[in-house]
């Protein structure tokens, strides 16, 4: 089974190269056949140049560049529709998510299940330097969405999730532009009936340059999102649901 990697991109020409060079000899260290698809969405620094180099050295390593329109969302979707593995990943550039967590997804995966999700909230998982203010953001969100949906999941937002193709496939189109993709995905994969399992993982701040992600301009996006899946979730009759 192939794993694909879709990294969405801006202005990451400080850190992406070791976020890329940890992934890559992971990967090659557990023997998993992958491509490394990073997206760089317009970047205004380095990043399109630093990722030409990598290119050099990681042989797995595939990039593209979003020309637009641009954002965090656009660009996930501009890599879901390229990617060519069996399975994909949505990884951060700044190395906030493990490639330990990665090869562990991706090892349960092969037991069988559409989606692996991912959750910082439970045993085994752990955080680092996670921002006050948004953890409190945080918690109150995610249990929004256990109660409106009636899932046990705690932490939906949390971006770092794996799927099959068939699946990715199952839940299209996207509506997200942005950050609430990470919503978006994940809570379709749910409602229309796709198998998931979650596994703890570790989340590290960034160490190099700063988050694109704006909190003010992103709560009315994440509640948008929350309402349209609610939509589909009492009214669609189970149009969407996968085929079995």
């Amino acid at each position: 089974m192939k794993l694909s990697v879709v990294i969405p991109a801006y202005n990451e020409a400080d850190g992406i190269t070791d976020t890329l060079q940890k992934i890559y000899t992971k990967l090659l260290a557990e023997n998993i056949t992958h491509e490394i698809l990073v997206v760089n969405d317009n970047s205004k620094d380095a990043t399109l140049a630093v990722l030409t180099q990598l290119q050099t050295e990681i042989n797995t390593l595939v990039v593209h560049t979003n020309a637009g329109p641009n954002g965090f969302g656009y660009a996930i979707r501009y890599g879901l529709e390229r990617f060519n593995g069996d399975c994909v990943a949505i990884v951060m550039a700044d190395l906030s998510d493990s490639p330990d967590d990665l090869v562990a997804f991706y090892k349960k995966m092969q037991e069988g299940y559409d989606c692996v999700f991912g959750t910082r909230w439970s045993m085994g998982g752990k955080v680092y330097d996670y921002p006050r203010h948004k953890l409190f953001l945080n918690r109150f969100f995610n249990t929004i969405v256990r109660i409106l949906f009636g899932i046990k999941y705690n932490d939906v937002t949390n971006a770092f999730k794996l799927y099959r193709r068939e699946t990715i496939d199952g839940v299209k189109p996207f509506l997200s532009p942005h950050f609430n993709l990470t919503v978006e995905i994940p809570l379709k994969a749910i409602i229309r009936g796709y198998s998931y399992a979650v596994l703890p993982n570790s989340w590290t701040n960034r160490k190099h340059g700063v988050s694109n992600l704006k909190i003010r301009e992103m709560g009315s996006r994440y509640f948008f999102i929350l309402l349209y899946c609610l939509i589909e979730k009492f009214f669609s009759r189970g149009d969407f649901k996968k085929q079995w």
